[in-house]
């Protein structure tokens, strides 16, 4: 029975138990007075004791206890009873199992009648089960971050970049995890750019003077930023950007205000920390930072007569934009803007929206007066709580910006809430520079945006005129130049459409920089992984809040092909644009999470009908109905129709609701998901996601490769998971390749993997049936060689396996005319590391007669056998196939090495050598006789030409008198080595004529015992292979 873990001594004061066997981890105790036969007094007095006990307290007689080398602390972990009086029902035993990161498809935390908390480890074919933690909560902790680490670098490199200290898999250590982890966090948590590495997190208290009083929380200082988050979720944060903060000092250390310090920002605010932990190292850091981050970016100082140190005002020198928000208006010096002018005189100056101004249905007088009300509110909270991106986050400013933001001040305030506004003003010129460098360059990316132009928002004047279209081509296509990893992609153009409305053109392309690679990560890339993980997330999330719906809709990957253009769009392209805009307000301020509640919601007020619905059309025509009758009351505009109007032709008028009441409800009922929580749930579905574009990947190469190989299904199967595998071992586990190696989801799928020489050399070891001993290494070269078509010293799976069905399946032809191009060229090369001069052994002398004696007597004449095999196989040939060259002599005892390490340890060896030396001879002198004919008609062309119209049919020459050695040969050694040459025709008509060599080209492979042993043994190959490597680097660093 196993028991929860619980800590003990094992040298206990009254010697209860007797060890009886251990090992370095566990050990077998038999409790005294049990099996002891007449025992000792110790023993009977605990045998009594236990003898008399009530059945519920007694102990069981045997126990296993778990210990951990070096601690003196051990942990029962099962406990038994006697079984025929002497063997117990259990056995420690050791087993060692390797479950490779990349081939894990679920990891989760489960639970059973048995095991109360286990790690469930879910692989291709099989579930695994572990329990039996010290500490479980921290081990699936590293577990998930190693999951998703490895995952990511070998599945996802597309757009994944590995911290530098995770680089080295044999050196990562819990430390280095826990820190990615907390890096991560930060980072989603403030929405900062991913270059942003957390430097510092630590305790202290924040002064509020909207609740006049100091908040607890934590501060985390980076590279650019010092952030902090009140211990009660949502109560506060900041953001301080490094290039706002004009000083940090420490002040006076007192009773009431332990360990201060004050940092002071450009708009004339300080905020003041208090009992901060090792306070003089920290400002220390924070004083280094800040002089870096100040020493990029050039600042001074204007100061008047009636200025203190507290009212300083910082101006770039740079002359870039000083985005001091007194008004909430963005000021730009003059020079800057008239440099901007010069620079990009086709840049329209203002947003959209103020350029193209429509009138609502609403009178003037109600419409100026709900966006007066609100811009009245807005401008009381910036009194109080700040203008700038330093203003205090509270929930106060969630419920204004759920109210919906004034229309002259939603694009200024997305600057703020995203922190666009920073790498604006950090990057003076940045954008112009872009346009200019993109502008009339014709590509692919150029091409896909010109083809999307005029459908984003089609509906709005803006887009229906060249000012508008030229705007957006523009930020798209110098957004497509800055970042050629995602470049560009569908639904991008509606959401930059969005963004030209309410800011300026460069503005709008800050936005998207942080939309596309701060707060939807992986979403706009070849693949969208980050929108599909999103989707996953989003159907847990439904599990979770709205069982029944999610039980009614079992299969909610119909609500994803819905659902996933909320994600992408943030809802821009399925709701009318007056009510998006307000989601797009939540989302700057809230991230994803704004979008997740929201998707919610609106599942939640179309529960019944869903659960009424009785197919997924059906479900799905009334979530487009819904969301296209979703108005906003306050809007000052026209109402401006979505992309599913034509959804609505219902006779009846469908009821209308207000998206202020809907992002209401989803604040109150679904915004409790904090943003930690939902990073744990990306971590668990990205690992889903991953390995379900790996299995379509597979089942496409493998629909392209069965028709074309013999190799059944399920074994070629096998060898796509050990040809990935070898790949992802040596990505893994090597140093960074170079990128043309690296898994490319970009390509086709059946080009998607490829091997290098080193990688096809380990495979073919594992899964050839042409093991030649110590010459296997030079026959795998040689067969790289020939597969890699295009020279790029890689090879996909399509020739991998092309290649060795040909060796399992092949015809006897097939076979030999596979070996006879391995050693020709491109194969067989002049720096050939088994391929020397021409060897003069004895064993291949020409001066044996075609004539051979059998053991009863008999005589074989092999001429009219040969003569006849030759023209049936001249007959067969397909006129279509294109002929090779001919061996030369240097390559045939190339060939003929490779047959005799091929027929090592065979069962009949001796019979095959005897064959091959016979084949041999009859080869060098069928190419004797060819190298004689050749060298006698080289006198002149003339001369040349009359010898052929009279010299006899090839094959006749070939049965010519062979009893004399060519003179020509032994004068001119280098003539005799360029002019010997066999055809593959020869070949292969010579070994027809010895029957052991037809029957081991014949003879049936066993594929499946071959890939049962490479399962097995990759992993030992590989890594024999790197502890070989490391001895010699270490030899090496001795010397």
């Amino acid at each position: 029975m196993w028991l929860k873990p619980e800590e003990v001594l094992l040298k206990n004061a009254l010697k209860l138990w007797v060890t009886q066997k251990s090992s370095c981890y566990f050990i077998l105790q038999r409790r005294r007075g049990h099996g002891e036969g007449g025992g000792r007094l110790t023993g009977r007095l605990v045998g009594a004791l236990d003898a008399v006990l009530d059945s519920n307290a007694r102990v069981a007689p045997f126990r296993i206890l778990l210990q951990v080398p070096g601690s003196q602390v051990y942990s029962p972990i099962a406990c038994g009873e006697l079984l025929n009086g002497s063997d117990v029902y259990w056995a420690i035993a050791t087993v060692k199992l390797v479950v490779p990161w990349v081939d894990i498809q679920k990891l989760e935390r489960t639970s059973n009648v048995f095991l109360t908390d286990t790690i469930r480890i879910t692989t291709q074919n099989k579930e695994r089960d572990f329990s039996m933690f010290l500490n479980l909560d921290e081990v699936f902790k590293v577990m998930e971050q190693l999951a998703d680490v490895t995952l990511r670098r070998l599945l996802d490199n597309e757009v994944f970049d590995l911290d530098p200290d995770l680089q080295e898999p044999s050196q990562i250590t819990k430390r280095d995890l826990e820190a990615r982890a907390q890096n991560e966090f930060f980072r989603a948590f403030f929405r900062l750019p991913r270059k942003e590495k957390l430097h510092a997190v630590v305790d202290c208290s924040l002064w509020t003077p909207f609740s006049r009083c100091h908040t607890t929380g934590r501060m985390f200082a980076s590279d650019s930023y010092i952030c902090f988050a009140s211990r009660e979720d949502g109560c506060c944060k900041i953001i301080l950007p490094l290039r706002e903060v004009v000083s940090i000092e420490k002040m006076e250390d007192t009773s009431l205000l332990p360990h201060p310090i004050i940092v002071s920002i450009r708009s004339k605010v300080a905020f003041q920390f208090i009992e901060l932990r090792d306070r003089d190292s920290l400002v220390e850091a924070l004083l280094a930072r800040l002089k870096q981050v100040h020493a990029n970016h050039p600042v001074h100082y204007d100061t008047s007569a009636d200025d203190d140190m507290a009212s300083l005002v910082f101006h770039s020198t740079s002359m870039c934009s000083d985005h001091r928000f007194g008004d909430l208006e963005m000021m730009s010096s003059q020079n800057s803007e008239e440099s901007e002018k010069e620079k990009s005189p086709l840049m329209h100056p203002d947003a959209l929206v103020t350029a193209f101004q429509q009138s609502g249905s609403q009178s003037p007088d109600s419409r100026m007066s709900r966006e007066q009300i609100k811009i009245s509110l807005w401008n009381d909270h910036f009194v109080e709580y700040g203008r700038t991106v330093c203003m205090f986050r509270t929930e106060k400013i969630r419920k204004l910006v759920a109210m919906g933001i004034p229309e002259s001040l939603r694009g200024r305030l997305w600057l703020l809430f995203s922190d666009a506004v920073t790498d604006l003003a950090s990057h003076p010129g940045y954008y112009g520079n872009l346009v200019e460098e993109s502008l009339g360059k014709c590509c692919l990316v150029t091409e896909e945006i010109e083809r999307d132009l005029h459908r984003s928002l089609p509906e709005h004047p803006a887009f229906q005129n060249e000012t508008g279209i030229a705007a957006l081509r523009r930020v798209l296509t110098a957004y497509a130049h800055r970042n050629p990893k995602i470049g560009y992609c569908q639904s991008m153009n509606i959401l930059t459409s969005v963004l030209l409305l309410y800011t300026k053109e460069e503005e709008a392309f800050w936005l998207l920089v942080a939309v596309c690679e701060r707060m939807l990560p992986d979403y706009f890339n070849h693949r969208v992984i980050g929108a599909q993980v999103d989707q996953s997330v989003f159907e847990e999330l439904i599990k979770g809040h709205l069982p029944e719906l999610a039980e009614h809709m079992n299969d909610l990957s119909a609500l994803a092909s819905v659902s996933l253009s909320w994600f992408l769009t943030l809802f821009l392209s399925i709701m009318p644009l007056e009510s998006a805009v307000n989601v797009v307000d939540c989302f700057f301020y809230d991230g994803i999470k704004a979008i997740f509640q929201l998707g919610l919601a609106v599942l939640e007020a179309n529960a019944e009908d869903l659960c009424s619905s009785k197919d997924d059309g059906q479900a799905l025509m009334i979530l487009s109905r819904f969301l296209d009758h979703i108005k906003n009351e306050d809007s000052p505009g026209p109402p401006v129709g979505s992309h599913h109007a034509f959804f609505s032709d219902d006779q009846e008028p469908y009821p209308v609701t207000d998206i202020s009441d809907l992002i209401r409800d989803s604040y109150e009922k679904f915004g409790d998901q904090s943003v930690e929580q939902i990073e744990h749930l990306r971590y668990k579905h990205r690992i889903r996601v991953l390995q379900g574009h790996e299995d379509t990947t597979k089942q496409n190469v493998l629909r392209v490769v069965i028709p074309e190989v013999s190799i059944l299904p399920e074994d070629l199967e096998e060898l796509y998971d050990l040809f990935k595998r070898e790949h992802m071992m040596s990505c893994y586990w090597e140093q960074p390749r170079p990128m043309a190696s690296r898994h490319d989801p970009s390509r086709p799928y059946a080009e998607q993997y490829r091997i290098d020489a080193r990688q096809f050399a380990h495979l073919f070891q594992l899964v050839s049936p042409w093991t030649c001993g110590a010459h296997t290494e030079i026959l795998a070269e040689r067969t790289f060689r020939l597969l890699d078509d295009n020279m790029d010293q890689l090879i996909e799976f399509k020739a991998f396996v092309s290649c060795l069905d040909i060796m399992y399946n092949g015809e006897m032809n097939e076979k030999i005319k596979l070996l006879y191009r391995l050693h020709i060229p491109p194969a067989l090369t002049e720096n050939d590391r088994d391929s020397q001069s021409p060897l003069r052994n004895p064993l291949l002398s020409t001066s044996r007669p075609l004539v051979f004696g059998k053991p009863n007597g008999d005589a074989v004449d092999y001429q009219k056998q040969l003569k006849q095999m030759i023209k049936d196989l001249a007959k067969e040939k397909d006129k279509t196939e294109k002929e090779l060259p001919k061996m030369s002599q240097r390559e045939f005892i190339q060939f003929c090495k490779t047959l005799y390490s091929m027929f090592h340890e065979d069962p009949e060896e001796n019979d095959l050598y005897q064959a091959i030396a016979t084949v041999t001879t009859l080869l060098l002198q069928i190419g004797e006789v060819g190298q004689r004919g050749s060298s006698s008609g080289s006198c002149s062309q003339e001369c040349g030409e009359e010898l052929r119209a009279s010299a006899p049919s090839p094959e006749d020459s070939v049965f010519a008198d062979t009893g004399k050695t060519p003179q020509d040969s032994q004068a001119f050694p280098e003539a005799a080595e360029r002019d010997w040459t066999v055809s593959l025709e020869h070949i292969l008509a010579s070994l027809l004529t010895e029957q052991s060599l037809v029957n081991f080209f014949e003879k049936p492979l066993d594929m499946k015992s071959k890939l049962e042993n490479a399962k097995i043994n990759q992993y030992n190959l590989k890594t024999f292979e790197m502890s070989h490597q490391s001895q010699s680097e270490l030899k090496l660093s001795n010397l």
